[in-house]
């Protein structure tokens, strides 16, 4: 197999040069014995017109990488220029050529510079990006113009053929099939010379599809029916009627192009929808933005002048441009786009925003961060594209059946052709050809083969509606199997970060509360250590005055001290303060010298005497104990494993009501913790958001990673929650539970559909019942279950999470 760089799961470097994998599993094994694997092997080309997807055609330099195989496996091997040069190659292309790629909704590994058709199973290939602007589709206009044509010239070619007379429509019985041929062969020829191109290519591929079974219907049937008209004294004199000409079947070969092409219409408009939940998204974004210029002034630039850095004006009710940071002023931000929650959230100067978020209130002035494709918006769309292409476990089922099933049912026809000109009825020529017909037709493998991957574009647009973003088919199937939920504390169950929760004076104390914490954060404002920060944080939302500070020292671990308008400050743990010979009073709450709980304490002295202490902690997310509570009630087993102290990481868990700690993990020991719960027979998911998780995310069933932690964490993961909270579990697992229930619904339907309508377009039945399904008949029903299928995936939009 090719393994696409931008799409690997795991990259060695190796004597200056990259190595792509597809597992893990495989680097490992490679970095075990590098020159046992790296033996030059013959490079796979491609198809005629499709790209290796190691090597895709936006880099010449690329495509001419070695690549060497490894256990079983080909990889590419990219030198570290060329794989910058890709880079920038690539985010040229998406930036500029708005179809470049395009790629197969069945068989995402199928990857083609513009428009066409896949090799395996026909279908028309989809553009790989979505864009705001909702592109030109030339394969659905040139299947909706075939469509119209071909029904306009069916239309009378049925009524003649089937009801002329009844009609009063008396043409002479030699020249009737001429008028039948002069409106059929359009229809035939024209308006399906798209499938013909596909059955042909089939063959020159070797992979039977749909389109084969539908050239080899019509085809036989068109034929038949011109031989018939030109040549009627070949045939046997029992095959001809009274004024000696054979039976031809024009209607049935015309009507059944024209319902297959009503199909095809059908279902790339409904192929289209599948897309809409990310145009919507990107339709978030405004196209203009109200930059600041360095003498104040304002003016309207395009979106795409935007520059990291660039100072931006965000007036009521306008949507933020870009990812930023909030300098002046304030507002209430809408982010439901992103986060599913539908309250505004309050933002101050120093708060972070989102691109495409709603500014609902006031008016504020944002420095961008990041802009184009790196902003939260253009990120979100790039996974839900990337996942919507990724293949679910159970599509192999359809694979499997679909690889066996076209040669059965070429098997069929033929059987069905020869019992009928064995056995059957006079005419049995005539009955042998509508049977095999109608076996080819009815027959074709389009419902089962998108069964899966409808419901999966389906439901990957609507998760990230949810704020659920979903990076592969696998991890949205597994997550509903789950039964064991790993979680890490900081980050996940609480909000990663420090605050002051009390203030406390010791007995004897002549300070206020509010000036031993304007004295605490003047000494903290120098020190870069996160609980310094929480207490000048504190200071500020109280508006409380800092001072100057001279004579500053910070020792590591312990505190700081130095002058505050002319008093001696300490400020640090107990121990600092008895290595400065400061006694703290007796009495004092022993929690504060030691710690039982997730707090920490920070002793202040004032002139060598202590005058308090600042109790400081980790808050656990105010969403976090509804979201264990439905998870429990789900019958999933929450562990929490994290590296902090057994006494914070009991203290958090006894007020969730988590059963099982481990504590003081290092980062390897918790992805060795996954795999122990794994060898006990459970399914297990693995939250977390720091580096130091990123290894457990990648060893469990299902990574889930908070859309607020770092980059690796994410990469990490199959499955994203934007805001960073548990919750989202529950809306992914909802999500799930529906998707894998969709695409059980569509799997059963497309198996009943073929089980059913095979027999009895075969005649199985015409001895016991007269049943016996005309080929017009079972064009349209073949078109209709595919119809069917897309129609029940669709549903998923509308999907209460």
């Amino acid at each position: 197999m090719n393994v696409d760089p931008e799409k690997a799961a795991a990259k060695v470097e190796h004597v200056g040069k990259t190595y792509y994998f597809c597992a893990p599993g495989c680097a490992k094994r490679f970095l075990q014995a590098p020159e046992k694997y790296l033996q030059p092997v013959k490079t796979q080309t491609a198809p005629s017109g499709l790209v290796n997807l190691h090597s895709t055609s936006r880099s010449s330099a690329a495509a001419a990488a070695p690549a060497t195989k490894h256990a079983n496996h080909e990889v590419s091997v990219v030198p570290a220029a060329v794989e910058a040069k890709r880079k920038r190659t690539s985010e040229d292309t998406s930036a500029g050529d708005k179809q470049a790629r395009y790629t197969c909704p069945m068989h995402p590994q199928i990857v083609q510079i513009g428009p066409g058709s896949c090799p395996i199973c026909g279908m028309a290939l989809e553009p790989m990006d979505v864009f705001a602007e909702v592109e030109a589709d030339p394969e659905y206009d040139s299947m909706r113009l075939r469509f119209w044509v071909s029904a306009a010239l069916s239309a009378p070619l049925l009524v003649l053929a089937m009801s002329g007379e009844a009609l009063g429509l008396h043409v002479a019985p030699a020249i009737l099939p001429w008028i039948e041929f002069v409106l059929a062969t359009p229809v035939v020829l024209w308006g399906g010379w798209p499938f013909f191109q596909r059955f042909w290519a089939s063959l020159i591929d070797r992979s039977p599809n749909m389109f084969t079974l539908i050239g080899l219907g019509t085809g036989a049937a068109y034929l038949d029916s011109v031989i018939a008209t030109i040549f009627p004294q070949i045939f046997p004199a029992s095959f001809r009627d009274m004024h000696g000409g054979a039976p031809v079947y024009f209607e049935a070969a015309a009507v059944i192009t024209t319902l297959v092409l009503l199909g095809q219409v059908l279902e790339l408009r409904a192929r289209q929808r599948t897309s809409g939940a990310i145009r919507a998204l990107l339709n978030l974004a405004p196209q203009q933005a109200h930059r600041i210029a360095g003498d104040g002034s304002e003016k309207d630039i395009s979106l795409s002048e935007v520059q990291p850095g660039d100072r931006l004006r965000v007036r009521p009710g306008e949507r933020i441009p870009v990812d930023g940071t909030i300098r002046e002023g304030a507002s209430a931000v809408d982010e439901s786009m992103v986060t599913g929650e539908p309250m505004p959230v309050d933002k101050v100067a120093g708060d972070k925003v989102i691109g495409g978020t709603l500014n609902a209130s006031g008016s504020f002035v944002m420095e961008a961060k990041r802009v184009g494709s790196e902003t939260m918006l253009a990120q979100i769309v790039k996974l839900v594209s990337e996942a919507q292409r990724s293949r679910a476990p159970m599509q192999r089922l359809a694979d499997r059946v679909a690889a066996y099933f076209v040669p059965t049912v070429i098997a069929t026809a033929v059987l069905a052709f020869l019992g009928w000109m064995l056995f059957g009825p006079e005419p049995r020529f005539a009955h042998a050809l509508v049977a095999a017909v109608s076996v080819l037709i009815i027959a074709c493998p389009c419902a089962l083969g998108l069964a899966t991957p409808m419901s999966i574009m389906v439901a990957v647009g609507r998760g990230a509606h949810a704020g659920v973003l979903v990076r592969n088919a696998e991890a949205l199937e597994m997550l509903a199997k789950v039964d064991t939920l790993v979680v890490d504390k900081t980050g996940t169950l609480t909000e990663g970060k420090p605050r002051v929760i009390s203030v406390n004076m010791f007995e004897g104390s002549a300070l206020h509360e509010d000036e031993l914490l304007s004295l605490a954060a003047s000494i903290e404002h120098s020190s870069e250590h996160p609980l310094a920060r929480a207490i000048v944080s504190a200071a500020q939302a109280k508006r409380l005055p800092l001072f100057a500070v001279s004579d500053f020292r910070s020792t590591a671990g312990s505190g700081v001290e130095g002058r505050v308008s002319g008093r001696k400050i300490l400020a640090g743990a107990a121990g600092l303060l008895r290595e400065r010979e400061v006694d703290i009073p007796r009495g004092v709450n022993p929690n504060f010298l030691i710690p039982e709980s997730s707090a920490s304490s920070v002793f202040i002295a004032v002139d060598r005497r202590a005058v308090g202490a600042l109790l400081l902690a980790d808050r656990v997310k105010a969403s976090t104990p509804d979201a264990v509570r439905a998870l429990q009630e789900d019958g999933v087993r929450l562990v929490m494993v994290t590296g902090d102290r057994g006494s914070a990481a009991k203290s958090v868990a006894s007020e969730l009501g988590i059963e099982q700690v481990e504590a003081e993990v290092q980062p390897n020991e918790k992805a060795e913790v996954v795999r122990w719960l794994q060898k006990q027979g459970r399914i297990v998911a693995m939250a977390g958001d720091g580096i130091n998780d990123a290894p457990a995310l990648a060893a469990a069933d299902v990574g889930i990673a908070m859309g607020t932690g770092t980059d690796v964490a994410i990469e990490s993961a199959g499955i994203v929650l934007v805001k960073g909270d548990l919750r989202g579990i529950v809306r992914a697992r909802r999500l799930s539970r529906a998707t894998i229930r969709n695409i059980r619904q569509n799997l059963a339907f497309a198996f009943l559909y073929n089980t059913l309508g095979i027999p009895i377009a075969a005649g199985a039945f015409y001895l016991l019942f007269g049943w016996l399904l005309s080929p017009m008949l079972a064009s349209a029903a073949m078109s209709f279950s595919s119809v069917s299928v897309i129609a029940n995936a669709l549903r998923l939009r509308k999907a209460g999470l």
